[in-house]
Protein backbone atom coordinates (compact mmCIF):
# COMPACT_ATOMS: atom_id res chain seq x y z
CA UNK A 1 0.00 0.00 0.00
CA UNK A 2 2.98 2.33 0.50
CA UNK A 3 3.71 2.16 -3.23
CA UNK A 4 0.15 3.14 -4.18
CA UNK A 5 -0.13 6.69 -5.55
CA UNK A 6 -1.72 9.16 -3.17
CA UNK A 7 -2.61 12.10 -5.39
CA UNK A 8 -5.91 12.22 -7.26
CA UNK A 9 -4.08 13.26 -10.44
CA UNK A 10 -1.85 10.17 -10.54
CA UNK A 11 -4.61 7.79 -9.43
CA UNK A 12 -7.06 9.04 -12.04
CA UNK A 13 -4.41 9.05 -14.77
CA UNK A 14 -3.38 5.49 -13.94
CA UNK A 15 -7.01 4.32 -14.01
CA UNK A 16 -7.63 6.04 -17.36
CA UNK A 17 -4.35 4.64 -18.72
CA UNK A 18 -5.30 1.16 -17.53
CA UNK A 19 -8.66 1.49 -19.26
CA UNK A 20 -6.98 2.57 -22.51
CA UNK A 21 -4.43 -0.27 -22.37
CA UNK A 22 -7.10 -2.88 -21.58
CA UNK A 23 -9.24 -1.59 -24.45
CA UNK A 24 -6.29 -1.81 -26.87
CA UNK A 25 -5.47 -5.32 -25.65
CA UNK A 26 -9.08 -6.39 -26.20
CA UNK A 27 -9.08 -4.97 -29.72
CA UNK A 28 -5.77 -6.73 -30.53
CA UNK A 29 -7.22 -10.01 -29.25
CA UNK A 30 -10.40 -9.55 -31.28
CA UNK A 31 -8.34 -8.74 -34.37
CA UNK A 32 -6.22 -11.85 -33.89
CA UNK A 33 -9.33 -14.00 -33.45
CA UNK A 34 -11.03 -12.47 -36.47
CA UNK A 35 -7.90 -12.88 -38.61
CA UNK A 36 -7.16 -16.47 -37.60
CA UNK A 37 -10.05 -18.19 -39.40
CA UNK A 38 -9.55 -16.51 -42.83
CA UNK A 39 -5.82 -17.32 -42.67
CA UNK A 40 -6.52 -20.94 -41.78
CA UNK A 41 -9.07 -21.26 -44.60
CA UNK A 42 -6.62 -19.71 -47.07
CA UNK A 43 -3.83 -22.07 -46.04
CA UNK A 44 -6.22 -25.04 -46.16
CA UNK A 45 -7.41 -24.13 -49.65
CA UNK A 46 -3.81 -23.82 -50.83
CA UNK A 47 -2.99 -27.23 -49.35
CA UNK A 48 -6.05 -28.87 -50.93
CA UNK A 49 -5.28 -27.29 -54.31
CA UNK A 50 -1.66 -28.50 -54.25
CA UNK A 51 -2.76 -31.98 -53.20
CA UNK A 52 -5.47 -32.19 -55.89
CA UNK A 53 -3.20 -30.89 -58.65
CA UNK A 54 -0.42 -33.22 -57.63
CA UNK A 55 -2.80 -36.18 -57.48
CA UNK A 56 -4.14 -35.36 -60.93
CA UNK A 57 -0.59 -35.23 -62.29
CA UNK A 58 0.32 -38.52 -60.68
CA UNK A 59 -2.85 -40.25 -61.91
CA UNK A 60 -2.24 -39.06 -65.47
CA UNK A 61 1.40 -40.18 -65.43
CA UNK A 62 2.56 -43.72 -66.05
CA UNK A 63 3.56 -45.62 -62.89
CA UNK A 64 7.12 -46.05 -64.12
CA UNK A 65 7.51 -42.31 -64.60
CA UNK A 66 6.00 -41.12 -61.31
CA UNK A 67 9.33 -40.79 -59.48
CA UNK A 68 10.70 -38.63 -62.26
CA UNK A 69 7.53 -36.56 -62.11
CA UNK A 70 7.98 -36.06 -58.37
CA UNK A 71 11.54 -34.87 -58.96
CA UNK A 72 10.44 -32.44 -61.65
CA UNK A 73 7.63 -31.04 -59.49
CA UNK A 74 10.06 -30.42 -56.64
CA UNK A 75 12.70 -28.78 -58.85
CA UNK A 76 10.48 -26.74 -61.16
CA UNK A 77 7.29 -26.05 -59.21
CA UNK A 78 8.55 -26.16 -55.62
CA UNK A 79 6.02 -28.88 -54.72
CA UNK A 80 7.61 -31.46 -52.43
CA UNK A 81 6.07 -34.91 -52.78
CA UNK A 82 7.21 -38.05 -51.05
CA UNK A 83 5.76 -41.50 -51.04
CA UNK A 84 4.38 -42.45 -47.64
CA UNK A 85 6.36 -45.29 -46.12
CA UNK A 86 5.31 -47.44 -43.15
CA UNK A 87 8.53 -46.61 -41.29
CA UNK A 88 8.20 -42.81 -41.64
CA UNK A 89 9.06 -40.97 -38.41
CA UNK A 90 6.16 -38.57 -37.92
CA UNK A 91 5.68 -35.72 -35.43
CA UNK A 92 2.27 -34.03 -35.24
CA UNK A 93 1.51 -30.42 -36.08
CA UNK A 94 1.53 -27.98 -33.18
CA UNK A 95 -1.69 -28.02 -31.16
CA UNK A 96 -2.83 -24.48 -31.96
CA UNK A 97 -6.24 -23.09 -32.97
CA UNK A 98 -4.84 -22.21 -36.41
CA UNK A 99 -3.80 -25.80 -37.23
CA UNK A 100 -7.03 -27.16 -35.72
CA UNK A 101 -9.02 -25.09 -38.22
CA UNK A 102 -6.61 -26.15 -40.99
CA UNK A 103 -7.17 -29.85 -40.24
CA UNK A 104 -10.95 -29.50 -40.23
CA UNK A 105 -10.99 -27.66 -43.57
CA UNK A 106 -8.57 -30.04 -45.32
CA UNK A 107 -10.32 -33.19 -44.04
CA UNK A 108 -13.65 -31.81 -45.20
CA UNK A 109 -12.30 -31.69 -48.79
CA UNK A 110 -9.73 -34.49 -48.97
CA UNK A 111 -11.49 -37.01 -46.78
CA UNK A 112 -11.44 -38.14 -43.15
CA UNK A 113 -8.40 -40.42 -43.71
CA UNK A 114 -6.15 -37.46 -44.43
CA UNK A 115 -3.14 -37.38 -42.13
CA UNK A 116 -1.14 -34.36 -40.97
CA UNK A 117 2.35 -33.97 -39.65
CA UNK A 118 4.73 -31.25 -38.62
CA UNK A 119 7.86 -33.30 -39.23
CA UNK A 120 8.40 -36.36 -41.43
CA UNK A 121 11.77 -38.09 -41.20
CA UNK A 122 13.30 -34.99 -39.59
CA UNK A 123 12.11 -32.55 -42.26
CA UNK A 124 9.93 -29.75 -40.92
CA UNK A 125 6.95 -28.34 -42.76
CA UNK A 126 3.20 -28.70 -43.14
CA UNK A 127 2.71 -32.31 -44.26
CA UNK A 128 -0.63 -33.53 -45.66
CA UNK A 129 -1.28 -37.06 -46.97
CA UNK A 130 -3.44 -38.09 -49.92
CA UNK A 131 -4.00 -41.21 -52.00
CA UNK A 132 -4.32 -41.64 -55.72
CA UNK A 133 -6.47 -44.75 -55.65
CA UNK A 134 -9.73 -45.64 -54.04
CA UNK A 135 -8.21 -48.35 -51.85
CA UNK A 136 -5.95 -45.83 -50.19
CA UNK A 137 -2.86 -47.97 -50.53
CA UNK A 138 -0.81 -45.70 -52.79
CA UNK A 139 -0.32 -42.83 -50.29
CA UNK A 140 1.83 -39.73 -50.69
CA UNK A 141 2.93 -36.79 -48.58
CA UNK A 142 2.72 -33.26 -49.90
CA UNK A 143 4.75 -30.76 -47.94
CA UNK A 144 4.25 -27.01 -47.74
CA UNK A 145 6.93 -24.83 -46.13
CA UNK A 146 6.21 -23.96 -42.48
CA UNK A 147 6.58 -20.30 -43.39
CA UNK A 148 3.16 -20.54 -44.98
CA UNK A 149 1.61 -20.69 -41.51
CA UNK A 150 3.78 -17.92 -40.18
CA UNK A 151 3.28 -14.25 -40.64
CA UNK A 152 5.66 -11.32 -40.41
CA UNK A 153 5.43 -9.31 -37.24
CA UNK A 154 3.45 -6.14 -38.08
CA UNK A 155 6.11 -3.64 -37.02
CA UNK A 156 4.42 -0.81 -38.89
CA UNK A 157 1.15 -1.54 -37.09
CA UNK A 158 3.05 -1.68 -33.81
CA UNK A 159 4.58 1.73 -34.52
CA UNK A 160 1.21 3.25 -35.34
CA UNK A 161 -0.37 1.56 -32.31
CA UNK A 162 2.40 2.83 -30.03
CA UNK A 163 2.01 6.35 -31.39
CA UNK A 164 -1.76 6.16 -30.89
CA UNK A 165 -1.31 4.87 -27.34
CA UNK A 166 1.19 7.63 -26.49
CA UNK A 167 -1.16 10.26 -27.92
CA UNK A 168 -4.10 8.82 -25.97
CA UNK A 169 -2.11 8.80 -22.72
CA UNK A 170 -0.91 12.36 -23.32
CA UNK A 171 -4.44 13.59 -23.94
CA UNK A 172 -5.63 11.64 -20.87
CA UNK A 173 -2.95 13.36 -18.77
CA UNK A 174 -4.06 16.76 -20.05
CA UNK A 175 -7.70 16.02 -19.31
CA UNK A 176 -7.03 14.62 -15.84
CA UNK A 177 -4.63 17.44 -14.90
CA UNK A 178 -7.17 20.01 -16.08
CA UNK A 179 -9.81 18.38 -13.87
CA UNK A 180 -7.58 18.05 -10.80
CA UNK A 181 -5.81 21.42 -11.06
CA UNK A 182 -8.65 23.33 -9.34
CA UNK A 183 -8.69 20.67 -6.61
CA UNK A 184 -4.94 21.10 -6.05
CA UNK A 185 -5.41 24.84 -5.81
CA UNK A 186 -8.28 24.30 -3.36
CA UNK A 187 -6.18 21.94 -1.23
CA UNK A 188 -3.34 24.48 -1.12
CA UNK A 189 -5.71 27.30 -0.21
CA UNK A 190 -7.34 25.15 2.49
CA UNK A 191 -3.90 24.47 3.94
CA UNK A 192 -3.21 28.21 4.02
CA UNK A 193 -6.48 28.82 5.85
CA UNK A 194 -5.59 26.03 8.29
CA UNK A 195 -2.32 27.86 9.07
CA UNK A 196 -4.22 31.02 9.88
CA UNK A 197 -3.43 32.80 6.62
CA UNK A 198 -5.80 34.33 4.11
CA UNK A 199 -5.03 33.10 0.57
CA UNK A 200 -6.00 34.91 -2.61
CA UNK A 201 -9.47 34.02 -3.96
CA UNK A 202 -9.62 30.91 -6.12
CA UNK A 203 -10.39 31.24 -9.82
CA UNK A 204 -14.03 30.26 -10.36
CA UNK A 205 -13.73 28.39 -13.63
CA UNK A 206 -14.14 24.87 -14.96
CA UNK A 207 -17.23 22.72 -14.62
CA UNK A 208 -20.30 23.90 -12.75
CA UNK A 209 -19.45 21.76 -9.71
CA UNK A 210 -15.89 23.12 -9.52
CA UNK A 211 -17.17 26.68 -9.92
CA UNK A 212 -19.63 26.17 -7.08
CA UNK A 213 -16.90 24.65 -4.90
CA UNK A 214 -14.49 27.54 -5.57
CA UNK A 215 -17.26 30.08 -4.94
CA UNK A 216 -18.22 28.45 -1.63
CA UNK A 217 -14.58 28.30 -0.51
CA UNK A 218 -13.94 31.94 -1.43
CA UNK A 219 -17.05 32.95 0.49
CA UNK A 220 -15.93 30.92 3.52
CA UNK A 221 -12.40 32.37 3.39
CA UNK A 222 -13.78 35.89 3.14
CA UNK A 223 -16.10 35.26 6.09
CA UNK A 224 -13.20 33.95 8.17
CA UNK A 225 -11.16 37.02 7.26
CA UNK A 226 -13.97 39.30 8.43
CA UNK A 227 -14.43 37.28 11.61
CA UNK A 228 -10.71 37.50 12.43
CA UNK A 229 -10.70 41.21 11.75
CA UNK A 230 -13.77 41.80 13.89
CA UNK A 231 -12.40 39.63 16.71
CA UNK A 232 -9.09 41.49 16.67
CA UNK A 233 -10.91 44.82 16.66
CA UNK A 234 -13.17 43.83 19.54
CA UNK A 235 -10.34 42.43 21.67
CA UNK A 236 -8.13 45.41 20.93
CA UNK A 237 -10.93 47.79 21.87
CA UNK A 238 -11.68 45.97 25.11
CA UNK A 239 -8.00 45.77 25.99
CA UNK A 240 -7.51 49.48 25.32
CA UNK A 241 -10.56 50.40 27.40
CA UNK A 242 -9.37 48.23 30.29
CA UNK A 243 -5.83 49.53 30.33
CA UNK A 244 -6.93 53.11 30.98
CA UNK A 245 -8.66 52.35 34.33
CA UNK A 246 -5.83 49.96 35.19
CA UNK A 247 -3.36 52.77 34.83
CA UNK A 248 -5.52 54.93 37.13
CA UNK A 249 -5.76 52.09 39.65
CA UNK A 250 -2.00 51.65 39.62
CA UNK A 251 -1.50 55.39 40.24
CA UNK A 252 -4.18 55.42 42.93
CA UNK A 253 -2.59 52.47 44.70
CA UNK A 254 0.79 54.13 44.69
CA UNK A 255 -0.61 57.34 46.16
CA UNK A 256 -3.41 56.18 48.45
CA UNK A 257 -2.39 52.88 50.03
CA UNK A 258 0.01 53.46 52.87
CA UNK A 259 0.58 49.82 53.77
CA UNK A 260 3.46 48.58 51.63
CA UNK A 261 2.31 44.95 51.60
CA UNK A 262 -1.20 45.85 50.51
CA UNK A 263 0.17 48.24 47.92
CA UNK A 264 2.41 45.52 46.50
CA UNK A 265 -0.48 43.04 46.40
CA UNK A 266 -2.69 45.50 44.53
CA UNK A 267 0.14 46.28 42.13
CA UNK A 268 0.70 42.55 41.52
CA UNK A 269 -2.98 42.07 40.73
CA UNK A 270 -2.90 44.99 38.35
CA UNK A 271 0.22 43.58 36.65
CA UNK A 272 -1.48 40.21 36.28
CA UNK A 273 -4.54 41.85 34.72
CA UNK A 274 -2.29 43.80 32.39
CA UNK A 275 -0.50 40.57 31.40
CA UNK A 276 -3.86 38.93 30.69
CA UNK A 277 -4.83 41.85 28.48
CA UNK A 278 -1.50 41.57 26.67
CA UNK A 279 -2.20 37.89 25.96
CA UNK A 280 -5.61 38.77 24.56
CA UNK A 281 -3.91 41.27 22.26
CA UNK A 282 -1.28 38.73 21.20
CA UNK A 283 -3.93 36.17 20.31
CA UNK A 284 -6.03 38.70 18.45
CA UNK A 285 -3.06 40.14 16.61
CA UNK A 286 -2.00 36.90 14.89
CA UNK A 287 0.72 37.75 12.40
CA UNK A 288 -0.46 41.37 12.13
CA UNK A 289 0.27 41.31 8.41
CA UNK A 290 3.94 40.53 9.02
CA UNK A 291 5.73 38.90 6.07
CA UNK A 292 8.16 36.01 6.44
CA UNK A 293 11.85 36.75 5.96
CA UNK A 294 15.14 34.89 6.46
CA UNK A 295 15.88 34.97 10.18
CA UNK A 296 18.21 33.37 12.72
CA UNK A 297 16.10 31.37 15.17
CA UNK A 298 18.95 31.19 17.68
CA UNK A 299 19.20 34.99 17.71
CA UNK A 300 15.44 35.35 18.21
CA UNK A 301 15.59 32.86 21.09
CA UNK A 302 18.42 34.82 22.73
CA UNK A 303 16.37 38.01 22.35
CA UNK A 304 13.32 36.35 23.91
CA UNK A 305 15.41 35.07 26.83
CA UNK A 306 16.93 38.48 27.50
CA UNK A 307 13.56 40.24 27.51
CA UNK A 308 11.83 37.69 29.75
CA UNK A 309 14.59 37.07 32.25
CA UNK A 310 16.30 40.39 32.87
CA UNK A 311 15.94 40.16 36.63
CA UNK A 312 16.26 36.39 36.97
CA UNK A 313 18.77 33.68 36.27
CA UNK A 314 18.15 32.65 32.66
CA UNK A 315 17.43 29.00 31.76
CA UNK A 316 20.27 26.74 30.72
CA UNK A 317 20.63 27.32 26.99
CA UNK A 318 22.17 24.93 24.48
CA UNK A 319 22.09 26.09 20.87
CA UNK A 320 22.79 23.93 17.85
CA UNK A 321 23.48 24.70 14.21
CA UNK A 322 20.19 25.37 12.44
CA UNK A 323 19.42 25.50 8.71
CA UNK A 324 18.10 28.77 7.25
CA UNK A 325 14.41 29.43 7.89
CA UNK A 326 11.89 32.05 6.83
CA UNK A 327 10.19 33.46 9.92
CA UNK A 328 7.98 36.30 11.05
CA UNK A 329 10.28 37.73 13.72
CA UNK A 330 7.67 39.54 15.86
CA UNK A 331 5.26 36.61 15.82
CA UNK A 332 8.09 34.18 16.60
CA UNK A 333 9.24 36.32 19.53
CA UNK A 334 5.69 36.14 20.93
CA UNK A 335 5.65 32.35 20.53
CA UNK A 336 9.05 31.89 22.19
CA UNK A 337 8.09 34.28 24.96
CA UNK A 338 4.91 32.34 25.69
CA UNK A 339 6.80 29.05 25.84
CA UNK A 340 9.33 30.53 28.27
CA UNK A 341 6.60 32.14 30.36
CA UNK A 342 4.65 28.88 30.50
CA UNK A 343 7.77 27.04 31.69
CA UNK A 344 8.48 29.75 34.27
CA UNK A 345 4.97 29.58 35.72
CA UNK A 346 4.52 25.83 35.85
CA UNK A 347 8.01 24.37 35.51
CA UNK A 348 9.20 24.29 39.09
CA UNK A 349 12.14 26.65 38.51
CA UNK A 350 14.47 24.36 36.52
CA UNK A 351 14.28 25.20 32.80
CA UNK A 352 16.46 23.99 29.93
CA UNK A 353 16.28 25.30 26.39
CA UNK A 354 18.00 23.80 23.37
CA UNK A 355 17.86 24.19 19.61
CA UNK A 356 18.77 21.61 16.98
CA UNK A 357 17.97 20.46 13.44
CA UNK A 358 16.00 17.28 12.86
CA UNK A 359 14.61 15.86 9.63
CA UNK A 360 14.88 19.17 7.76
CA UNK A 361 13.16 21.09 10.60
CA UNK A 362 14.36 23.65 13.09
CA UNK A 363 13.43 22.55 16.62
CA UNK A 364 13.29 24.51 19.87
CA UNK A 365 12.81 22.50 23.07
CA UNK A 366 11.75 24.29 26.25
CA UNK A 367 12.03 21.73 29.06
CA UNK A 368 10.88 22.06 32.65
CA UNK A 369 10.56 19.86 35.73
CA UNK A 370 6.92 20.61 36.47
CA UNK A 371 4.07 18.09 36.82
CA UNK A 372 3.79 17.67 33.04
CA UNK A 373 0.65 17.21 30.95
CA UNK A 374 -1.30 13.94 30.49
CA UNK A 375 -1.17 12.65 26.90
CA UNK A 376 -4.97 12.73 26.67
CA UNK A 377 -5.02 16.47 27.41
CA UNK A 378 -2.30 17.59 24.99
CA UNK A 379 -4.49 18.52 22.03
CA UNK A 380 -7.15 20.13 24.20
CA UNK A 381 -4.63 22.46 25.81
CA UNK A 382 -3.61 23.80 22.40
CA UNK A 383 -7.08 25.29 22.01
CA UNK A 384 -7.74 28.82 23.28
CA UNK A 385 -9.13 29.47 26.76
CA UNK A 386 -8.43 25.94 28.00
CA UNK A 387 -6.44 25.12 31.10
CA UNK A 388 -5.47 21.91 32.85
CA UNK A 389 -7.19 21.33 36.15
CA UNK A 390 -4.12 19.94 37.85
CA UNK A 391 -0.94 21.00 39.57
CA UNK A 392 0.13 23.01 36.53
CA UNK A 393 -2.67 25.51 37.20
CA UNK A 394 -1.32 26.87 40.43
CA UNK A 395 -0.49 30.11 38.69
CA UNK A 396 -3.06 32.34 37.07
CA UNK A 397 -3.52 32.54 33.34
CA UNK A 398 -5.96 32.94 30.51
CA UNK A 399 -5.41 29.63 28.75
CA UNK A 400 -4.10 31.44 25.67
CA UNK A 401 -0.36 30.88 25.97
CA UNK A 402 -0.11 27.51 24.21
CA UNK A 403 -2.91 28.47 21.79
CA UNK A 404 -0.83 31.46 20.66
CA UNK A 405 2.24 29.27 20.17
CA UNK A 406 0.22 26.66 18.24
CA UNK A 407 -1.30 29.33 16.04
CA UNK A 408 2.06 30.93 15.22
CA UNK A 409 3.62 27.50 14.59
CA UNK A 410 0.88 26.61 12.08
CA UNK A 411 1.30 30.03 10.51
CA UNK A 412 4.90 29.04 9.73
CA UNK A 413 3.92 25.58 8.50
CA UNK A 414 5.17 23.94 11.71
CA UNK A 415 3.62 22.54 14.86
CA UNK A 416 3.81 22.54 18.64
CA UNK A 417 4.52 19.23 20.36
CA UNK A 418 3.97 18.68 24.09
CA UNK A 419 5.94 15.62 25.22
CA UNK A 420 6.76 14.06 28.59
CA UNK A 421 10.29 14.64 29.79
CA UNK A 422 12.37 11.78 31.07
CA UNK A 423 12.66 12.06 34.84
CA UNK A 424 9.49 14.17 35.08
CA UNK A 425 8.38 17.41 33.53
CA UNK A 426 7.35 18.67 30.12
CA UNK A 427 9.09 19.21 26.76
CA UNK A 428 7.40 21.94 24.74
CA UNK A 429 8.87 21.45 21.26
CA UNK A 430 8.39 24.10 18.59
CA UNK A 431 9.07 22.46 15.21
CA UNK A 432 9.47 24.78 12.21
CA UNK A 433 10.26 23.82 8.58
CA UNK A 434 13.60 24.97 7.23
CA UNK A 435 13.78 27.12 4.12
CA UNK A 436 13.70 25.06 0.96
CA UNK A 437 16.67 25.64 -1.31
CA UNK A 438 16.26 25.59 -5.09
Amino acid sequence: MKLAPRTLLVRTFLLVSLLICVTIAIWITLFALAEREPRARQLAQLTVSVANLTRAALVAAEPTKRRGLLRDLAEREGVHLFPAEPDDEIEPLPDTPLFALLKDEVRAQLGPRTRFAGTVDGQDGIWVSFTIDDEGEDEYWVMLPGERAERDFPWHWLAWGGASLALALFVAWLIVSRVTQPLRALAHAAGEVGRGRHPAPLAERGSVELQQLAEAFNRMSDDLRHIDAERAEVLAGISHDLRTPLARLRLEAELSIADEGARDAVSADIEQMDAIIAQFLDYARGDAGETAEPADLNALLAQALSSHYRAQTPPRLQTGELPPARLRPKAMLRALGNLLENARKYGGGEIDVRTYAQGGDCCVDVMDRGPGIPAAEVERLKRPFTRLESARTNAGGTGLGLAIVERIARLHGGRLELLPREGGGLIARLRLPAERRA
